[in-house]
């Protein structure tokens, strides 16, 4: 694979404007398709095939009039001392009721009522309820948002609390450029540090940004054809910058250093891309394969969102390899250089060999116990919390969060946690069965209220709606639901009738569980998959386990971390954060996916040079510290620049999207700098040459890749040898016998 690498590089380079402008016919074509079959996103989270989303299916049939469409609430409170009936609070609340009616959008409004049980026991908290034409929250218009807030405001000048809560909540700030822009900053920063050069700290962020360009354009039409979540975007526009800067990094830090020690700029592109550009090849695999195995957990959005990030990467992986080296081109001999005086000054301090990586590796071997013992005591104290993971689809935030709590206020938590039941029969059957159901229901735990029985026109189905006493994440209505489900049984047979429960409570529970049964699964997948990979690449046995075991060990750490932010309320004053709550439900299996890919990543980037060490004849410690201050200076800045990307994405956004990219940030800081940059090194001493065995009967059947590319040195030295005795000014590889 190395010596195609380096035909692919070396190509690259000197017919760079080929290579240039076919990228750019590809960022054209896509450009054209993608805003030409466009369509919107997604914003709801459904899985087909849990009993929730089939009741809810089988409920529409049965009762159109449930038929799925936005809602809202506006949540009034009357001033201290009033109740919203009084004479100048209730005209107020008219008011509210009859504007809201003639905002376009809007399809029905129902006034709180007593009777109804939209008022509060006292009197001084009421709901009106909203309905939209548009069939989802997300597809609520601006404009519609506007007005509400217009006559919400009217009511607060009033004197009466308004708050707007459901589909009629002002959408999320969403994107903060502040945060974005801190991120790219940072990132540019890192690269200045790294390369010692301006202009070659541009390129990989330049390319990285084709990678992206190219992967949404392609995503926007994909959602012609598939339904496409928004998180789709932001996950692989986010996983797709930080990997295309990090590949691009590692071939250019590579042929900078060859350039500078005197090798033609047009070798060392191939040598770069040959050999770094293997390890770019490999470790783009691994995220590929974490990403794409979401497949199996047979959870369509999660499918849809893992292959789009994973085609993502594919993009990244080819630009690495073939634009990076092209645009290297038009630099030349220029890339070992700097113009700025103090950047000049310093690469040329940069030619010596550095002694920081080398001190802490000689460190880390002959301190490898403690080092071990310490990253395991860190990494298992943050990875206590996790023990405590609560799943969930939604986090309210602003105004929609104070309406909730008006909400509980007044009439308890439950009464957002509605759960509904659907019996279907025949007309004979259908009420008696419900009847019945409702009888058992009232006898079970946390039950606030039932309603009787409601049929449909047939009158073979009806309908009973249960009030818990606690809210939706609460875990006593969890059991209640388990509850319901278990008593329909009996009823079941005899009655010869169906019984399902659904709900926007049932839905999100349900969800929450299959994501939570899942993970196990892909993370055994995941893991033997990258097991078996990384014991091609390496020829080893006790490398790959040892990888596996410390993403196992980051991932914990990682997942304790979201808890205490997100459900135990870690650093809420500094992140700004309302209320704490459960982890929305599918942030941990993509956290498990990005992160593993990562993870990965930075083990192929930094064990294949001390791989490379062992192979030149180095003794196996000797190697590990070598390679080790070879390759964890480029390794570090990667990790820090996928941390900038991560966490600028966690402040420039909301929901989900806070919620992935401190996750994100936080997985890459505890496996980079705890378990690949203390306890890989530490553990590869206490190995020795046992990191590197493995049986001969697996070495004949395994592929020999030679991800360190040394085929690629001994030919290379070959041709350069033969070419000293060729005329002056002719290639050393002009030959082409590099094959």
């Amino acid at each position: 694979m190395s010596t195609f690498l380096f035909r692919v590089g070396r190509f690259s380079y000197r017919r760079r404007w080929v290579v240039i402008v076919a990228w750019l016919v590809m960022l054209i074509t896509a450009a054209a398709a993608g805003l030409t079959l466009a369509k919107p996103f997604e914003s709801t989270v459904t899985i087909p095939g849990t009993e929730a989303q089939r009741t809810l299916d089988a409920l529409a049939e049965r009762f159109p009039s449930s038929r799925q469409h936005a809602t809202g609430t506006i949540v009034v409170q009357a001033p201290k001392g009033k109740t919203v009936t009084t004479a100048a609070v209730h005209q107020v609340v008219d008011g509210v009721v009859g504007k809201a009616r003639d905002v376009e959008g809007v399809t029905t409004v129902t006034a709180p009522s007593t009777s109804g049980g939209s008022v509060s026991a006292d009197d001084t908290i009421g709901v009106i309820t909203l309905g939209f034409k548009a069939k989802s929250n997300a597809e609520v218009s601006t404009t519609t948002r506007t007005a509400l807030e217009e006559i919400a405001d009217h009511a607060r000048e009033e004197g009466v609390t308004a708050e707007l809560g459901g589909a009629a909540a002002p959408k999320a700030s969403g994107e903060h450029p502040a945060g974005q822009t801190i991120g790219i900053l940072a990132t540019l920063l890192i690269l200045v540090l790294v390369f010692r050069s301006l202009r070659a700290a541009v390129i990989p962020f330049a390319t990285a940004m084709v990678s992206v360009g190219l992967g949404l354009l392609l995503l926007l039409t994909a959602s012609h054809f598939v339904t496409l979540q928004g998180t789709s975007m932001t996950l692989a526009s986010m996983l797709g910058l930080a990997v295309g800067v990090d590949y691009a990094l590692f071939i250019m830090s590579r042929h900078q250093k060859q350039v500078r020690s005197g090798v033609d700029p047009a070798d060392s592109a191939g040598l770069a891309v040959g050999k770094a550009g293997s390890a770019v090849v490999f470790a783009g695999a691994t995220v590929v394969v974490a990403l794409a195995a979401l497949t199996v957990v047979n959870i369509p959005f999660l499918t849809v969102m893992g292959l789009a990030a994973a085609a993502t990467v594919v993009i990244a992986v080819l630009v690495a390899l073939t634009l990076v080296p092209a645009v290297l081109g038009l630099l030349g001999h220029r890339i070992a250089s700097s113009r700025l005086p103090f950047l000049r000054s310093s690469s040329k301090r940069r030619t010596k060999p550095t002694t920081l990586g080398m001190r802490w590796a000689r460190v880390a071997t002959r301190l490898r116990v403690p080092v071990l013992l310490l990253s395991l005591a860190g990494l298992g104290a943050l990875a206590v919390p996790a023990a405590s993971l609560q799943l969930g689809l939604t986090q309210s935030q602003g105004e929609a969060l104070r309406a909730q709590r008006l909400i509980d206020e007044g009439f308890g938590p439950g009464y957002s946690s509605t759960l509904v039941v659907l019996v279907e029969g025949s007309p004979g059957t259908a009420v008696p069965a419900a009847e019945q159901l409702t009888t058992k229901i009232r006898a079970l735990a946390d039950v606030g209220s039932v309603s009787a029985p409601q049929p449909d026109g047939a009158k073979d189905a009806a309908v009973v709606t249960v009030t818990p006493d606690s809210g939706p994440d609460d875990a006593r209505t969890k059991q209640l639901l388990s509850g319901i489900r278990q008593a329909r049984g009996s009823v079941e047979r005899a009655t010869n009738t169906k019984i399902g429960v659904t709900g926007t409570t049932a839905v999100s529970i349900d969800v929450s569980d299959k994501l939570s049964g899942a993970l196990p699964v892909y993370c055994a997948i995941v893991l033997g998959l990258a097991v078996m990979l990384l014991a091609i690449v390496f020829r080893s046995i006790a490398v790959p386990l040892k990888a596996a075991v410390g993403f196992l060990l980051s991932m914990a750490a990682t997942l304790g971390f979201v808890v205490g932010i997100f459900q135990w309320g870690w650093l809420a004053s500094l992140l700004g954060t309302e209320t704490t709550g459960p982890v929305i439900s599918f942030v941990p299996i993509l956290l498990v996916g990005v992160l593993f890919g990562l993870a990965m990543d930075y083990e192929i980037f930094l064990v294949s040079r001390m791989r490379e060490e062992y192979t030149h004849g180095r003794p196996a410690a000797e190697a590990m510290q070598h390679g080790f201050a070879k390759g964890s200076k480029v390794v570090t800045a990667a990790a820090l620049i996928m941390v900038s990307v991560f966490a600028g994405t966690a402040v420039a956004g909301s929901g989900s999207t806070t919620g992935i990219g401190l996750g994100l940030a936080a997985g890459v800081l505890f496996d980079a700098f705890v378990v690949r940059m203390a306890m890989v090194p530490a553990m590869m001493a206490f190995l020795g040459d046992g990191a590197w065995w493995m049986p001969r009967f697996l070495r004949r059947i395994l592929p020999d890749v030679d991800v360190e590319g040394e085929r690629l040195t001994h030919r290379f030295a070959a041709a350069h040898s033969h070419g000293t005795q060729q005329p002056a000014g002719q290639s050393a590889t002009s030959g082409e016998p590099v094959r």
